[in-house]
């Protein structure tokens, strides 16, 4: 019985992923070409900040979501969150995106009828599990303006991805790790990473089932510094304070600290029809009692991820991942022995646009949600009182 999917990641993508997370005679082969990749991406972010580069601001608050860590390391997750904790805080977010496969660069609005093929994969998913406005586009700040123009309610904006991309001035950046940490702590080629581990930014989040203290340490910035100055919080004016260190928040990391993140998924629902759930322990004991055979498939930066969350629901798996972004158009379980085949949210929204996936009976979705100590965003909402508007 298989175990991969044909449209599994390549040799060359597996072997280097395996590389980067060590510092084997592969990435010292390449450490003197990342030394001018970091030189110039430190080139470039100085340029930024020395006004040389054309860099916008915004009339409202913009809060980052990205990564370092070249791949995904659930920011979409992240960024839902996000968005539903500023709501609950009182604004009204909207939510830019590149729009990974979107085909145009000019700015488009997400609508309940845009397709993931239109938009990308997860504006779509952030755009139908927020409510809130989304607008892509090859430029942020093209983007929020225009999100601007058409929801004029909109008083504070949540970028999803764009760390580097400077041309749009930030008021908080929220870099996002995962399990992996830094990998063996190099810049491109020689590692993962996109910039280096010190790089400046204002909350530090990992997203790890265990944050232990040397992956907290790994992550910790040992440059980071606020983009604003946070205001004190008048009780009257409704803004949480901010709160004392707490588990969730590594000891020792630093004024920037290291928040923990996990993803949790308790039910799935039917691709062919949502409104049909189980919890997941539900059916694991389904397919075991029936010998039914379980397949996983994942499209997402990183699989084992979302497969280390249902082994540990109790499935035995067929593991199938696929490369980040994945459009299904391969038709990659057409030859697949499974009675069971359980998908991320992401990958949803594009097999529901296939009518031959979509009315799949096997495929099932779990959907995750992110769990972070609410503190943070209580910090990350005083930050954003005290960033005064263009």
């Amino acid at each position: 019985m298989p175990t991969t999917s044909p449209s599994a990641p390549s040799a060359l993508e597996t072997t280097l992923t395996r590389a980067w997370l060590r510092r084997g005679p592969l990435a010292c082969a390449l450490w003197p070409v990342s030394l001018l990749f970091r030189g110039l991406a430190g080139l470039r972010a100085a340029a930024f900040r020395l006004g040389l580069g054309n860099s916008e601001k915004l009339p409202v608050p913009v809060v980052v979501v990205g990564n370092i860590f070249i791949g995904g390391t659930g920011k979409t997750p992240l960024t839902i969150w996000l968005v539903q904790a500023l709501r609950a805080a009182g604004f009204t977010p909207g939510v830019v995106s590149r729009g990974f496969g979107s085909k145009d660069s000019a700015p488009r609005p997400v609508g309940p009828a845009s397709t993931p093929r239109e938009v990308g994969d997860e504006p779509v998913l952030i755009a139908a599990r927020t409510g809130c406005p989304v607008m892509v586009g090859r430029s942020r700040a093209a983007a929020g303006r225009a999100l601007l123009a058409a929801h004029p309610q909109v008083d504070i904006i949540v970028t999803d991805d764009g760390l580097q991309h400077y041309a749009l001035q930030r008021d908080v950046e929220v870099v996002l790790f995962d399990g992996r940490g830094v990998g063996n702590g190099w810049t491109l080629p020689a590692g993962p990473l996109r910039e280096p581990p010190s790089r400046r930014r204002d909350f530090t989040v990992v997203n790890a089932a265990q944050l232990t203290p040397e992956l907290a340490a790994a992550v910790a910035a040992s440059a980071a510094a606020p983009r604003c100055h946070p205001v004190p919080s008048n009780p009257s004016d409704g803004a949480p304070a901010a709160s004392s260190p707490h588990p969730a928040r590594a000891p020792g990391a630093g004024d920037a600290g290291v928040w923990q993140m996990t993803l949790a998924g308790d039910t799935a629902e039917r691709l062919q029809n949502r409104s049909e759930q189980a919890t997941l322990l539900e059916l694991a004991q389904r397919a075991r009692s029936q010998g039914l055979r379980v397949a996983a498939a994942a499209g997402i930066g990183n699989p084992a991820r979302f497969f280390g969350m249902l082994k540990a629901a109790g499935f035995d798996l067929i593991e199938l991942p696929l490369p980040d972004h994945h459009d299904f158009l391969d038709r990659p379980f057409a030859q697949l022995e499974a009675d069971l085949i359980l998908m991320t949210e992401k990958d949803a929204v594009k097999c529901a646009q296939i009518e031959e996936l979509r009315n799949d009976p096997r495929l099932w979705v779990v959907p995750v949600a992110a769990r972070i100590d609410g503190a943070l965003a209580q910090q990350i909402v005083e930050k954003c009182r005290g960033c005064s508007s263009a």
